[in-house]
């Protein structure tokens, strides 16, 4: 690391985090003004507000935006020592194009891994503030059964079903238990009620109705009331759209293979989560070069030019981003592939600028 690198590091740092400070606070002010009403209603201090939302908010809209965040100060930065003459005299001096985006790669991959870090343990606790406080007061409350029907894979030969459950009570109707030998059912289970047990940790069934098959033979109990343990608890059957948000990474991959084996629907927007995790830091790197990599040239209209492009491509970025997440989640395109397709376009892009640059 020679002065330069120190300099244009430097530089990065001090704009990406002042960027960050003055976003962030708009941000706020914003949500704020938006949620005037709301808070009015909890009755709470500025104090409680802050630590029961804003405490989840603020790392929330900095997760959200910081790729944004790295190329607006890249950009900005940059440009600012394009128009100086800073890079003219730099290439002059016989440093290549390569070498001047050293402390790019630096700053970008230091960035880049922060974010990875903040999203796979720190942001999920976030969100579970954030997410509490407006379920409890800025939401309209969710419904708290389920009427559509529930059914899930318990292991690789057995599947089981509710009619309908109801989060608050932890009991629901119409519950059946089928397990499979090759083609055959050889054990069904039926109930008319189920709840769960807190004291015994188990599933209190009642009007059971169990059958074991065997071929041409079947031997058929009928049971009042009986306790079983399945492999899922309340917390597996509750439907919480904030769910793979408020898991931390290992929770997060813990969660996908155990719906997996469910054979459960939500399982496509659990792996878009971690694949999204995993895939936005590296664009943090793309969007730091391809920002450094425009900016350093010295063009007419100076910085706002700048901003300009830059804004054109974080559009473009964003577009990508949200047709290949919905093509996953409603078609059938690969989770993780979907989370790569903008970065692999972008890093095609990041080539070819990076050649057509004056060296």
């Amino acid at each position: 690391m020679k002065k330069v690198d120190w300099y244009i590091l430097r530089n990065f740092l001090t704009t990406f985090f002042f960027s960050l400070i003055l976003l962030t606070l708009i941000s706020t002010v914003i949500d704020m003004s938006e949620k005037t009403d709301d808070f009015a209603k909890t009755s709470l201090s500025a104090t409680d507000i802050f630590f029961q939302y804003y405490a989840g908010f603020i790392p929330h809209i900095v997760a959200m935006l910081f790729p944004l965040f790295v190329f607006i100060s890249v950009i900005f930065f940059t440009s600012k020592m394009a128009n100086r003459s800073e890079f003219i005299a730099i290439l002059s001096s016989g440093v290549s194009l390569s070498r001047i985006l050293r402390p790019y790669w630096i700053g970008g991959t230091f960035l880049g891994l922060m974010l990875w870090y903040g999203n796979a343990y720190i942001i999920p606790k976030a969100n579970t503030i954030r997410t509490t406080f407006e379920q409890k007061y800025t939401r309209s409350a969710e419904a708290s059964s389920s009427g559509s029907g529930m059914y899930m894979r318990l292991d690789s030969f057995t599947y089981a079903g509710l009619r309908y459950y109801d989060t608050a009570s932890k009991s629901g109707g119409n519950f059946f238990m089928e397990t499979i030998s090759g083609n055959q059912v050889v054990y069904n289970l039926r109930a008319n009620n189920i709840a769960w047990d807190t004291a015994k940790k188990s599933w209190k069934l009642n009007g059971v109705l169990e059958r074991k098959i065997d071929g041409l033979n079947e031997n058929a109990k009928f049971t009042m009331e009986t306790f079983k343990k399945f492999s899922f608890e309340p917390y597996d059957l509750k439907r919480d759209q904030f769910l793979q948000a408020r898991m931390i990474s290992p929770e997060l991959k813990r969660r996908i293979d155990k719906e997996k084996l469910r054979g459960a629907e939500t399982v496509k927007e659990l792996e878009m989560e971690r694949a999204h995790r995993m895939a936005t830091p590296f664009s943090v790197v793309l969007l730091t070069l391809i920002g450094a990599i425009i900016a350093c040239r010295r063009i007419r209209g100076g910085s706002g030019a700048h901003l300009a492009i830059g804004i054109i491509i974080c559009a473009v970025f964003i577009l990508t981003d949200r047709f290949s997440t919905i093509f996953s989640t409603k078609g059938d395109l690969n989770p993780y592939i979907a989370a790569w397709i903008p970065n692999m376009i972008f890093a095609f892009l990041t080539v070819y600028l990076y050649r057509s640059a004056p060296k």
